[in-house]
């Protein structure tokens, strides 16, 4: 049977290392060359018709090894924002607030018909607003272990538990409206405001959670139906006679600061949201209003203050790989432009994504964001790679920048089917879910995904989203 080990890779920071040296000998090949720009509403872009080419400067081993310093320098105040969020969420996750609000609703299902009716859209609903808010992604792993078992306990399936948690976290995440891990930083190397065009990309997080949702109701309800036709069946038989049904009998409901928590946090975001809207809020203000919500839902959740910064700290240390991944990916960047080669770059890409109309050009942005995140999977890492080709890319060929960092959002679309993601492979492992079997069942939503994620880009091209 076709395992995922076939498919392992080298770590992403050795892939990433690969990708400077190929960078660094590429500079004694490809020639120097340069755009011209000019200033439109405040912001310099290029010259389309301009290129013209100039001197390179091979990089050379040493450049080579300076690379990753100099590319966390240049990207520091985006790693120090990625730590302080990272922490402020972590002290969010140690009060338990998250948890306990997710095994009150599973333990509604037994004593409410609503809930009945709405667990599979109330959970995915849920998890989905973790991903497109705060990131939530390795976090959902652990409520495989609740959703598998109440799953099998209401006539469900394997899949279905499954599904709940990381499904609804992953389509949050590649559909984020508020994610400051990848829709932040990407904005933030592009050079458009953080958390700006929040409007359009909440209707797309809409679309595809209520699309992930209805996928979801319309195989549970078959499968419940007809239990055979479930790619798990057999598997499901043992887990039934070694689990416990529902797995949340001992929680005796949310505690009133949990209640708090959940509060001040929904305070944070729509007061992030007024920030960036009414006075454009950038990374600094936004890092300095996690950080002040993290103190604050420390204190409401009765932590004390060994325990508020413990959970900081191991929240930063948590994304101390992420922001390696950063400074590594910036230093991809600095190699090329310190050759000058940056501009022929995009003088060569450019026949490959230019098309008749935007939406063709948005579409290939799509197709190369997906092929790359079958490689690099952290949304930040990605972001650092490709933010610094295609948003100027993306001037060339008539795609607002807008549009570009939605295209590459939609490249994680794959995340839950592809067998090199790390979090794809450890949920499927503490499921007992063979991959093969899981990736025949994700085929038909994958193609939706993707039917999805076309269509989603054709309005911003249209209405010229900025």
């Amino acid at each position: 049977m076709m395992t995922a080990k076939k498919f392992k890779l080298p770590h992403t920071f050795v892939l990433l290392f690969l990708i400077l040296a190929l960078i660094a000998a590429a500079t004694w090949l490809v020639p120097g060359g340069k755009y011209d720009t000019h200033l439109v509403d405040g912001k310099q872009l290029i010259d389309p018709a301009s290129f013209h080419y100039i001197a390179s400067e091979p990089q050379g081993l040493v450049s080579l090894m300076k690379a990753p310093i100099k590319g966390f320098v240049e990207a520091a105040q985006i790693i120090g924002f990625v730590l302080i969020v990272g922490g402020a969420f972590a002290v969010l996750q140690k009060t338990e607030a998250i948890d306990a609000m997710i095994k009150s609703l599973a333990k509604a299902h037994d004593s409410s018909v609503f809930i009945q009716k709405a667990l599979i859209p109330v959970f995915v609903t849920m998890f989905s607003i973790g991903g497109a808010t705060f990131g939530m992604n390795e976090e959902a792993i652990p409520f495989i272990l609740i959703f598998v078992p109440l799953s099998l306990a209401l006539g469900y399936d394997t899949v279905v538990g499954v599904s709940i948690p990381f499904l609804g976290s992953q389509v949050g995440f590649s559909a984020a409206f508020l994610n400051p891990f990848n829709v932040g930083i990407a904005q933030g190397i592009a050079g458009v405001p953080v958390f700006s065009g929040w409007g359009y990309r909440l209707i797309v997080w809409a679309v595809a959670t209520t699309v992930t949702i209805g996928f979801l109701m319309w195989y549970a309800a078959r499968v419940k139906r007809h239990p055979q036709l479930s790619p798990t069946y057999a598997l499901d038989q043992h887990k039934r006679a070694e689990l416990p049904a529902g797995g949340v009998q001992d929680f005796h409901g949310m505690a009133a600061r949990h209640k708090a928590v959940l509060g001040i946090f929904a305070g944070a975001l729509a007061v992030m949201v007024f920030g960036v809207v009414r006075y454009a809020w950038y990374i600094n203000e936004i890092a300095a209003l996690f950080l002040s919500m993290g103190i604050v839902i420390g204190l409401v959740g009765r932590l004390d203050s060994t325990q508020i910064v413990d959970g900081f700290m191991q929240g930063a240390r948590d994304l101390v790989g992420t922001a390696l991944v950063i400074a590594l990916a910036r230093g991809t960047l600095v190699l090329a432009r310190d050759a000058h080669i940056i501009d022929t770059m995009l003088h060569a890409l450019m026949p490959l994504v230019q098309s008749v109309h935007p939406v063709f050009a948005a579409w290939k942005m799509f197709g190369i964001q997906t092929v790359i995140n079958f490689f690099i999977h952290s949304g930040s890492g990605q972001a650092a790679l490709t933010m610094p080709i295609m948003a100027p890319l993306a001037d060339l060929v008539g795609v607002t920048r807008q549009t570009a960092i939605l295209a590459f959002q939609f490249g994680e679309f794959t995340t839950p089917m592809i067998p090199t993601s790390g979090i794809t492979v450890g949920v499927l492992a503490l499921a007992r879910i063979p991959w093969i079997t899981w990736a025949r069942w994700m085929v038909p939503l994958q193609l939706i995904y993707a039917a999805l994620a076309l269509a989603l880009l054709v309005p911003p091209c249209l209405m010229n989203w900025q």
